[in-house]
């Protein structure tokens, strides 16, 4: 199983939308490194979703539920999205400003490439930031 990192800006899509609608297809991404980060997601990999407006901070775990298609908002073939369902909000948001104050944390691809918006998590990462958000 591998790990990832999801961005969203809550005013389009947030945490609360993806319980409501208990899953989605994960659409829109137009840059080629976080595409490709897409289509290595297999079917049971977990991922951070990551609020990055406002309070900029990692809030809940999804589970990719279907590997990469063709992006249904796009005619272009060369973009694809994954199916995610939720599986748990975290205890308490893990902020930007903690991860990036974290010696492990800090060198996360969230941190050293900012504008990616699907990130690979590597499992100490990830082991630490559950443990940063009490789980």
């Amino acid at each position: 199983m591998a790990y990832w990192l999801l961005k969203t800006e809550p005013g389009d899509y947030c945490w609360d939308d993806l319980i409501r609608d208990k899953g989605t297809f994960w659409d829109g991404v137009r840059n080629y490194q976080a595409r490709n980060n897409m289509r290595e997601m297999k079917k049971g990999d977990q991922c951070f979703i990551y609020h990055s407006v406002g309070p900029k901070e990692i809030v809940g775990i999804a589970r990719v539920t279907k590997e990469a298609y063709q992006d249904p908002t796009t005619d272009n073939d060369a973009w694809v999205c994954v199916d995610i369902k939720p599986v748990k909000k975290l205890k308490s948001p893990v902020h930007l400003s903690d991860i990036k104050s974290d010696k492990v944390l800090s060198q996360m691809a969230l941190v050293k490439n900012s504008r990616l918006s699907v990130c690979p998590v590597t499992r100490k990462e990830w082991d630490k930031t559950l443990k940063a958000a009490g789980a």
